[in-house]
């Protein structure tokens, strides 16, 4: 997962890292040296009391051994030279711009988009020029914490927080009403049966609304992931009007007291001007509390282009990123939600139910500094 942008990413933390050290490091300070000879005589003296072996019993050799180099002595004769700084360093715009310019071209093979690569590069340099290493500090963490800082400005989003939706309307006693929009084939009917079993995880009631009547199969599709789940599918038949479905959905769940209605709705290209003109439709008549795009991370930067048209049309609330398990670039995940001005509210994670993940700033960042293919 984004293992491609990880490693454009730990490439150019080692790479700045580097330039410090040459500008700021005389080689090994004196007291490392000491440490080494000191480590290295040890050493000798232990393999020469070892050599004794044939002499005396195994047992008492190994006891003069631990007697003459305990533990930790043993320990740092493995240890490799720690590097240390042997000056302070300030960071001068000359010193980093190369690497950053490498890292702009590379971002952007990562499929990150323009706007957030700039604002990714910027923010570094604003961080790394003037900046002060000293040599008690660990160069490579200053600068992955201003990698990380960077990432965070362009995550911070105003998120939305679904539960706390759904609860404020449950104390007024009404249904909390959720619209899935996207285009075809990114998942979206599998996202909401997703969404739907994490909902009934915790606690509440949920119906489901089969408002794509135009693809052949959907309603069925729907319905398949409804009996798993154990949740119910409004329904009507092939070709009716989907607003007319969702609105039944939402009158189900009134009478019942049921607390969430998933709407699914075909899957149109922002280009259909009339398959846009129904979705707006459909929002005009369901009024849903809230309304999500359902992205494609394989897409990369395709997928953020389609998010900016699907806003321009119903101004949705947040997005759910779908096969971002299957992603190796990372660049819609890193660049969506910047570019659109909408929070990432989930990330599809895999093909099991279970497999939607509530996205957060350390998430992301937790995986692209420290994730694992």
């Amino acid at each position: 997962m984004f293992k491609s942008l990880r490693e454009k990413l730990n490439k150019a933390v080692s790479k700045l890292s580097e330039m410090v050290y040459l500008k700021g490091s005389k080689g090994e300070t004196e007291e490392s040296r000491e440490d080494i000879e000191d480590t290295t005589a040890k050493e000798k003296r232990a393999e020469s009391l070892a050599g004794d072996v044939k002499k005396e019993d195994k047992k008492e050799s190994k006891e003069k051994v631990d007697k003459n180099i305990g533990f930790f002595d043993r320990f740092r004769i493995t240890k490799t030279i720690k590097r240390v700084l042997g000056k302070e360093v300030v960071l001068t715009e000359e010193d980093v711009e190369e690497v950053l310019e490498e890292l702009e071209l590379e971002l952007l093979e990562a499929d990150v988009a323009y706007e957030v690569t700039e604002k990714l590069i910027q923010s570094l340099r604003d961080q790394l020029i003037g900046r002060r290493i000293g040599p008690k500090e660990d160069p490579e963490e200053v600068i992955r914490e201003a990698l990380k800082n960077a990432i965070k400005e362009v995550l911070s989003q105003k998120t939305v927080d679904i539960y706390q939706v759904i609860e404020e309307k449950k104390k007024r006693g009404k249904p909390t009403v959720i619209l899935f929009v996207g285009i075809n084939g990114t998942g979206k009917t599998t996202t909401i049966a997703k969404l739907a079993y994490l909902l009934k995880k915790k606690g509440y009631s949920v119906v489901l609304a089969a408002g794509d009547t135009f693809r052949a199969g959907a309603i069925e599709q729907l319905e398949e992931h409804g009996k798993r789940i154990g949740v119910k599918v409004i329904k009507q038949q092939r070709g009716a009007d989907s607003a007319a479905v969702i609105y039944d959905a939402i009158e189900h769940a009134k009478a019942r007291g049921i607390d969430v209605v998933l709407a699914d709705t075909a899957g149109r290209q922002a280009t259909n001007v009339n398959l846009m003109e129904e979705i707006r439709k459909v929002v005009r008549v369901t009024k849903p509390d809230l309304v999500i795009f359902v992205g494609d991370a394989l897409t990369g930067n395709d997928a953020i282009i389609q998010a900016e048209e699907f806003n321009k049309a119903v101004n949705f609330d947040g997005v759910i990123l779908t096969k971002v398990d299957a992603d190796a670039k990372g660049g819609a995940a890193l660049s969506i939600a910047y570019a659109i001005g909408k929070p990432i509210l989930f990330l599809g994670t895999g093909q099991r139910y279970e497999d939607l993940e509530e996205f957060s700033v350390e998430w992301m960042i937790d995986k692209l500094f420290n994730g694992r293919e």
